[in-house]
C-alpha cells in the first residue's frame, strides 16, 4: 500500500514566461521564448540564438534579500529557488519559515550543469594569485546541491535536502525520486523538478559537438523544430521548474487546490548496449522504462491520452516516436497526441523535466494540449508511424485523464512519469 501523491503547486522560471500565470498564457498562445543573442554572435558561435528567462530585478526582489545578493552570482540556484519558492507560495504554504525546521517537507531539485561562469571566475582567480578573493560563498554556489540547500535554508526544510544530476532526465528522475519518497511515507511534501543556467560558458560544449542548429540565425523563433521534415539540431535553452508533491491526505486536510495526480513512474538505463551510447539511447531500454512505467501506475497502453516527449529537434525525434509506438502497441489514428515544448523553449538540459512536468500537469488541470511549433510538415518517417491528426499545431481544448512525461538523457538514461488528472477523493491510499 502506497500514500497517494499529487500536485499542489506549481513553479516555472523559463524562456518564455515567469510565474504560473504568465507561462500558462505563453504555452496556450505557442509564445516562443527563443532569441538572437548577441554575444553568441560576438563569439562567433555558429548557432547564435538560446532561450534564456527574461527574470527581471523585480522577480529576484521577491525571494531575495539584497545582502543575498551582494554574495550571489549562480543563475542555476537563482532559476531554481525561485521556481521553488513559486511552487511552495502557489500550494498555499507560508514562505516565512518558522523558528522550527519543518520535519515533513523536503526538496529535491536536479540540476544538468551549473556555475560554469562561477568556476570560470574561480580559475581566473587562482591562476592570477588571487584566490582569497573568491570570498566565502564560492563553494556555496557551485556545489550542484546548493540550489536544494538554499531552499532549505528559506523555507526552513527539514526532511530529505538533496540534488539528483541525471544529464537531460535530470528534472523527470527528481520528481520521481520525490514521489516515492512521499508515497512510502517518509514525507508528506517535496519540492520537486530541475534547473540549469545558460550562455556561452553553458552552451560551449554542444556548440562543440555540432548539434545546435544555425540555419536561424535570423529568425530565431523557427529554430526549434522538433518532429519537423527540416529539424536541423537542438536549440539551447536554461531555467527551472518546480512541483510541490503532496500526500493526497495532507493537501486534503490543507484544503489544497490539487492540479493533478502523481501515479507513478520509472527510471532506467539502457547500459550503453544494443543501439545505444553516451549520446543515443538504447531502443530496448526505452521502451522497457515506458512499460514498467505504466505498469508502477496501474495504467495500460490504451489509457494514455497525451505524451509530452523529450523530443529535442535533433533528428532523433522519429526513433522517440517509434519507441512510444511499440511500447504502447499504437499507432496511426490510435496513438495518443504528442506535444514537444521544446518547439518554444528550447532544451532546458537538467530543466527541461520540470519545466515540461508543469506545462503537461496545466494541460491535465484544464484540459488543453499545447501547439507543436514549427512543425509544418511531418518528418516522414513519423508520418509512417502516426496521423497528422496526434500532432497538434495549434492549441486545442480537449479533456484528458493520463499523460506521459518522458525525458531522456546522455548516458543512455531515461525516466517516464505518469500523471493523471486528480479525482476519488475518498480514497486516502492506494495499491
Amino acid at each position: 500500500m502506497k500514500k497517494r501523491v499529487v500536485i499542489t503547486g506549481l513553479g516555472v522560471v523559463s524562456p518564455n514566461g515567469i510565474g504560473k500565470s504568465d507561462f500558462n498564457k505563453a504555452i496556450k498562445e505557442g509564445r516562443s521564448g527563443i532569441r538572437h543573442l548577441k554575444e553568441l554572435e560576438e563569439l562567433k558561435f555558429e548557432s547564435q540564438i538560446g532561450g534564456l528567462p527574461p527574470v527581471t530585478e523585480a522577480h529576484i526582489a521577491k525571494y531575495f534579500t539584497e545582502l543575498e545578493l551582494r554574495k550571489f552570482n549562480s543563475d542555476a540556484i537563482l532559476y531554481g529557488v525561485i521556481a521553488g519558492m513559486q511552487a511552495w507560495a502557489d500550494a498555499g504554504l507560508d514562505l516565512n519559515a518558522g523558528s522550527e525546521p519543518d520535519w515533513d517537507s523536503g526538496a529535491i531539485m536536479g540540476i544538468g550543469s551549473m556555475a560554469a561562469n562561477k568556476m570560470r571566475e574561480g580559475t581566473m582567480a587562482v591562476d592570477g594569485l588571487k584566490v582569497k578573493k573568491l570570498g566565502s560563498n564560492f563553494v556555496i554556489q557551485t556545489m550542484p546541491s546548493g540550489v536544494s540547500a538554499y531552499l532549505a535554508g528559506k523555507l526552513g526544510l527539514g526532511n530529505q535536502v538533496t540534488t539528483n544530476s541525471s544529464a537531460c532526465a535530470t528534472g523527470t528522475e527528481s520528481i520521481l525520486m520525490a514521489y516515492e519518497r512521499i508515497a512510502n511515507g517518509k514525507a508528506l511534501r517535496m519540492i520537486a523538478g530541475g534547473t540549469n543556467e545558460g550562455g556561452q560558458y553553458a552552451w560551449a560544449g554542444f556548440e562543440a559537438m555540432r548539434v545546435a542548429t544555425y540555419k536561424h540565425n535570423h529568425e530565431p523563433e523557427r529554430g526549434s523544430r522538433p518532429m519537423s521534415a527540416d529539424a536541423s539540431g537542438l536549440v539551447m535553452g536554461a531555467g527551472a521548474g518546480a512541483l510541490l508533491l503532496e500526500s493526497l491526505d495532507s493537501a486534503m486536510a490543507r484544503g489544497a487546490y490539487i492540479y493533478g495526480e502523481l501515479l507513478g513512474g520509472q527510471m532506467n538505463t539502457g547500459g550503453q548496449r544494443g543501439d545505444g551510447s553516451m549520446t543515443l539511447p538504447n531502443s530496448v531500454g526505452v521502451q522497457r522504462c515506458i512499460k514498467e512505467a505504466l505498469a508502477n501506475a496501474g495504467v495500460e497502453g490504451h489509457e494514455v491520452d497525451a505524451i509530452n516527449g523529450h523530443l529535442t529537434s535533433t533528428g532523433k525525434c522519429s526513433l522517440e516516436i517509434q519507441n512510444w509506438s511499440d511500447a504502447l502497441n499504437r499507432s496511426g489514428r490510435d496513438f495518443p497526441y504528442v506535444t514537444a515544448l521544446k518547439s518554444m523553449i528550447g532544451h532546458t538540459l537538467g530543466a527541461a523535466g520540470g519545466i515540461e512536468s508543469v506545462a503537461a500537469v496545466m494541460q491535465l488541470d484544464e484540459g488543453f494540449l499545447v501547439p507543436n511549433l514549427n512543425c509544418e510538415i511531418l518528418d516522414p518517417a513519423i508520418a509512417k508511424i502516426v496521423h497528422e491528426d496526434s500532432i497538434p499545431r495549434a492549441f486545442l481544448k480537449k479533456d484528458l485523464n493520463i499523460i506521459a512525461k518522458s525525458s531522456f538523457g546522455f548516458g543512455d538514461v531515461n525516466a517516464v512519469i505518469i500523471f493523471k488528472k486528480y479525482g476519488d477523493p475518498c480514497s486516502e491510499m492506494m495499491l
